[in-house]
């Protein structure tokens, strides 16, 4: 250890003498000022052997720059890469350690100007000059450093770990220069911004850069400290609520109430968190948390809470699945699954295409309406497979509880939310495809109307807040694809229909449920049986068989039963030890289901008077209704039996005077109808008809019995009367068609105005059907009656 006496007073340092030149340190790390101490470890060989040349030639003065680039690697030191003003350091004390390194104890000295580089090997040498400050007071100058002096106390008051006698220090110093590089030092900012304030020589230009950097290190102070404050506020909080807690834990375990509670409560807030609820569930979710904290784990209470947080945690509220948007795949899946149904599946096509333009679509609500077996449930699937959702399925039928669609207050014992929610807990995202099957069965009593619940669960404006009364908080169905099946829309609400929109799933005609038999029906039933295609087939003219002469329905369902019992036999037959395959074919159908149970040819085998098929809608789809009529002696009454409503029992009257107004064209006495009472007679008579489109069937059966008059045997109608004979609309054209296709007739008389329905009609059934098209009642009569009586009318009937 070298040591030597410091230069204690500021008036020894600027009075020492300094070398025009010296060996020379290079630094890119530290920068030294005037009047600064500051240890030094030199482990460059070449600083090393500067530092020892400084001690070895007495003067113990070095002259340290600042490195502009980096050139540790390069022998030759060049002036171009130094900064151009540096510091003449005195070596106080100085030690050597044993790996060759000297640490140095130095003090700045004075500014030096670098005028040139002498040597580089095997130390620098610098040829150097002294910078003489520009010092001139005034009264900016003075009020800058009584500014930054402030600046700098309130920073020493702010700094962690600070001591108090630097701010002494600075007392110490007389000269505004001197403090000014004592301020410089203790600055917090890089080194070039530390080189910069060393090279300003003009004294108000380094107050304003030191004042700069000062003010944003208070700033940078006061926020540290405001951080701190809260922080430590915040924490004594949470070690307040810490200990409470642990005070109430230990009063639970002395009252053995709460071993897991703590856990279970911890459990809870980490689902909360993750749940992702909105703001104001989680509101609610900590509100009920926090009071079932302080609950006994035994009491009722207790249970209540925990089963309506599990109910909140466990909601998809921000999970949902990504759609998939590819049309042509959307379009395979659909026709895959479904044979015929051209038209819902291309109204689903559009909704994809319109998806795939546009995201943010609100889903539309579709009502699919059929008869039973049609496909519609199975449908619904399909949509969800090709969108790539989640499929939940609903069944109304029979619901009269409100509270079955918006769930019960909390109120009350075994209190749980409604069907919608349950269904999105189960599909486990926000946006499933939501199936309400049968949502014409849904009924009404004292516990209110499920339907007016469902207005607003199937309105896309309003559906976004759906609030159900369990959880009585806002949960978003806006993205749910909604699907509702019907059989009938006459028992749906005015107001819940509008709010759907309505697609036709129609019956199925002979040739498209031969190909679902054969697609579908066989393909599922005969695996299903423990059969395979090598031990049972089908024939073509097998399954027409029993399409033709062992069902006779809209949809399929009958149909798949049918080949189920014909799979059932088979099966036993293997099972009783047959080894060959089964084939079955039209010849031995009988053998497994019997003898036939309808006849194709369902018209009437001969021309009858007083006998006509009219053509009606039913839950079930299109039916051929046969009204008859006969004439007895009376007092010229109308009397109607086939549990007829109303409307059909107005159709009726309606028809008895259109007659009686055409008695001269018909060939009648005006006074035909006096003496006679006509009986009008729907049979099927345990099942409720009505309906006006059973008019002009009316009308042709009590003309064909007054004038003797039969009705063609392959002729099936439709259509509303006036009491004029106009004939009006109706609904229902391609279930009525397919209903008199699958009953053998031949020609359909349809109003006028359906005109524009015929092209609803299968192709399969148009070729076999002429359509005729009727505005008044004479067409109707003039291609439903024969042209001549059967025979002449009877005596006791005539008026005298």
């Amino acid at each position: 250890m070298a040591d030597d006496k410091p230069l204690t007073s500021v008036n020894a340092i600027e009075a020492y003498s300094i070398p025009s030149e010296l060996p020379m340190l290079v630094t890119s790390d530290v920068v030294i000022y005037p009047l600064m101490a500051a240890p030094l470890l030199l482990e460059d060989e070449r600083a090393v052997k500067a530092a020892q040349a400084a001690i070895d030639a007495g003067h113990k003065v070095l002259a340290i720059f600042g490195e502009l680039e980096e050139s540790d690697t390069e022998e030759d030191i060049r002036r171009e890469s130094l900064y151009p003003v540096g510091t003449a350091i005195y070596i106080a004390r100085s030690a050597e350690m044993p790996d060759g390194r000297m640490q140095v104890l130095v003090q700045g000295m004075a500014r030096l100007a670098l005028v040139d580089v002498l040597q580089s090997q095997p130390f620098p040498i610098a040829q150097i000059e002294k910078v003489a400050s520009d010092i001139e007071h005034n009264t900016e100058l003075e009020a800058l450093a009584r500014n930054i002096f402030g600046q700098f106390k309130k920073a020493v008051a702010l700094a962690p770990n600070v001591p108090r006698e630097v701010g002494e220090a600075l007392d110490a110093l007389s000269e505004i220069s001197h403090k000014a590089d004592f301020i410089a030092s203790q600055l917090n900012v890089d080194f070039e911004e530390q080189q910069k304030i060393l090279t300003e020589h003009n004294l108000y230009r380094r107050l304003e850069a030191i004042n700069q950097c000062l003010n944003r290190e208070v700033e940078i102070l006061e926020l540290r400290e405001k951080i701190s404050s809260e922080a430590a506020g915040t924490m004594e909080d949470a070690q307040k609520e810490y200990f409470l807690r642990q005070q109430l834990r230990a009063i639970q375990d002395e009252l053995g109430e709460g071993e897991d509670i703590g856990a279970e409560i911890e459990e809870l807030r980490e689902k909360i968190e993750a749940a992702g609820m909105s703001k104001e569930a989680k509101t609610e979710a900590e509100r009920e948390l926090k009071r079932m904290a302080r609950m006994p784990e035994a009491s009722a209470e207790y249970t209540v809470s925990r089963t309506y947080l599990d109910w909140l945690v466990e909601l998809p509220w921000n999970k949902k699945t990504s759609d998939q948007l590819d049309i042509k795949e959307a379009e395979r899946v659909l026709n895959a699954d479904h044979y015929g149904l051209e038209k819902p599946k291309e109204r689903i096509l559009e909704y994809l295409s319109v998806r795939h333009l546009k995201d943010d679509m609100r889903g539309p609500i579709l009502l699919l309406v059929g008869p039973p077996g049609t496909g519609k449930t199975s449908l619904g699937k399909s949509i969800a497979r090709a969108l790539g959702r989640e499929f939940v399925r609903m069944s109304l039928g029979g619901i009269r509880d409100e509270s079955e669609i918006r769930g019960h207050r909390r109120t009350y014992i075994g209190a749980l939310p409604g069907r919608i929610i349950q269904g999105l807990r189960r599909a486990g995202t926000k946006n499933p495809v939501f199936m309400l099957d049968e949502i014409d069965k849904l009924g009404a009593d004292f516990r209110g109307d499920p339907s007016a619940a469902l207005l607003e669960v199937l309105d896309p404006a309003q559906n976004n807040t759906f609030v159900d009364h369990y959880l009585d908080v806002a949960f978003d169905l806006s993205e749910v694809l909604f699907l509702a099946t019907a059989n009938s829309l006459h028992t749906i609400p005015p107001a819940l229909m509008d709010r759907m929109e309505v697609l036709e799933v129609s019956g199925y005609t002979e040739a498209e449920k031969l190909e679902i038999a054969r697609r579908y029906l066989v393909k599922r039933q005969i695996p299903e049986h423990g059969l395979s295609p090598k031990k049972a087939s089908f024939d073509k003219d097998a399954l027409q068989e029993v399409i033709q002469h062992y069902t006779r329905e809209a949809g399929v369902r009958n149909l798949e039963r049918e080949i189920a019992t014909v799979a059932r036999k088979v099966a036993r037959k293997f099972a009783q030890g047959r080894k060959r395959r089964v084939h079955i074919h039209q010849k031995n159908i009988a053998e497994y289901l019997g003898p036939q149970k309808f006849r194709h040819e369902v018209a009437e085998e001969d021309h009858e008077v007083g006998v006509a098929a009219g053509l009606a809608v039913t839950s079930t789809g299109g039916d051929v209704l046969f009204v008859e009529a006969t004439v007895v002696p009376g007092k010229g009454e109308l009397n109607l039996t086939g549990q007829v409503g109303d409307v059909m029992k107005e159709s009726a009257h309606a028809a008895m005077t259109y007659v009686r107004s055409r008695w001269h064209e018909l060939g009648l006495n005006a006074q035909f109808n006096e003496k006679r009472d006509v009986h009008v007679h729907v049979p099927a008579g345990a099942v409720p008809k009505d309906g006006p489109s059973a008019g002009i069937t009316m009308a042709t059966v009590l003309a064909s019995v007054f004038t003797n008059r039969p009705i063609r045997k392959d002729v099936a109608m439709t259509g509303e009367i006036t009491l004029r004979g106009k004939v009006l609309p109706i609904g229902g054209v391609r279930d009525k068609v397919l209903s008199a296709h699958r009953a053998g007739v031949k020609t359909v008389i349809l109003p006028e105005d359906n005109r524009k329905d015929a092209h609803e009609i299968p192709d399969t059934a148009r070729k076999d059907i002429r359509l005729v098209f009727a505005s008044h009642m004479d067409q109707v009569l003039e291609t439903a009656l024969m042209k001549r009586p059967r025979k002449p009318m009877v005596d006791v009937f005539s008026v005298n």
